[in-house]
């Protein structure tokens, strides 16, 4: 049996995540364990959607960021990572550049990935084992600055497509007058080609839903069920989410665009059903890292 350490940094519009996994092989099975989880709610999106590059104040708590990480994953042993950057680092003027200033400060290399690869890494998620072979999904992962949608049908991709829709991006007021438009004419002709029954929902906002309504773990969400909670949330401000609904401050805004998105994929498509097996970018980049291991031994 072996049992290697893998990190995942996922560096999104609204959020920095350090996932540790532990993955353990046995004779009849190969079992992927969350270690340790971190998230740092500091909103490149806010300056890159709006300013168009990253301020040197987010820069600095980026690098102070990822200096923690390097520590935590050096503390517990992690044999390899991997650090992707999604949309805000993708548009920021000054990527590169920051992405230079944190190599040299804090050690840790970053590479900033394109839609296509984000949806590809979750891909690796191992989500095909989890289908039906007579049935087709979508999985919809709804970030800070852009959304993924993968199809799967037969327990396949077909299509996948990344658009310039996030939640983070959405609140800035700097979302294309045409990326909606585009949305919904994409998501209306994958309805009417493959007929999708369920959405499986990516994503810390769905997870927050899920946990909202009460629902047990991969136990789904009717439509009828998130429009609810859709329109309860969005009756309250700010303020009131914060301090009568108990939502924490970098969720409190950010959940009423991400489940009118997921709204949006219902509709379109004709979907009732929302699967939430909590599972994103983070775990695909360990079992990416895990493949390459194994086809390096080889």
């Amino acid at each position: 049996m072996g049992t290697y350490t893998f990190g995942a940094i996922d560096i999104g519009s609204n959020a920095i995540r350090l996932l540790i996994n532990t993955v353990e092989e046995y004779p009849d099975q190969v079992e992927f364990k969350k270690t340790a989880f971190l998230r740092v709610p500091i909103r490149l999106g806010e300056d890159v959607f709006t300013h168009g590059e990253v301020s040197p104040q987010k820069r600095e708590r980026m690098c102070e960021a990822m200096a923690g990480f390097a520590h935590i994953m050096r503390a517990y042993g992690v044999q390899d990572y991997r650090a992707y950057a999604t949309s805000a680092m993708r548009e920021a003027k000054n990527g590169a550049e920051i992405v230079e200033y944190i190599r040299k400060n804090s050690g840790i290399g970053i590479e900033i990935i394109s839609g296509q690869t984000e949806a590809d890494t979750i891909f690796a998620n191992g989500l095909a084992d989890m289908l039906a072979a007579d049935k087709t999904y979508l999985y919809v992962d709804v970030g800070g600055g852009s959304t993924e949608v993968i199809v799967y049908s037969d327990r396949t991709k077909v299509d996948a497509r990344s658009f310039a829709l996030g939640t983070v991006r959405i609140l800035s007021d700097a979302v294309d007058k045409d990326e909606m438009k585009k949305f919904k004419k994409w998501l209306g002709a994958i309805g009417q080609k493959y007929r999708p029954t369920a959405i499986i929902g990516s994503g810390g906002n769905i997870n927050k839903v899920q946990k909202l309504l009460n629902k047990k773990d991969r136990e789904t969400i009717s439509r009828p069920e998130l429009d609810m909670l859709y329109r309860y949330i969005k009756s309250f401000s700010f303020a009131e989410r914060v301090h009568t609904m108990r939502l924490a401050t970098y969720r409190a805004d950010v959940i009423v665009p991400a489940m009118k998105l997921f709204l949006t994929v219902c509709t379109q498509c004709g979907i009732d059903e929302i699967i939430v097996p909590k599972m994103g970018l983070s775990d695909g980049i360990v079992r990416t890292l895990y493949a390459d291991r194994n086809r390096n031994v080889k």
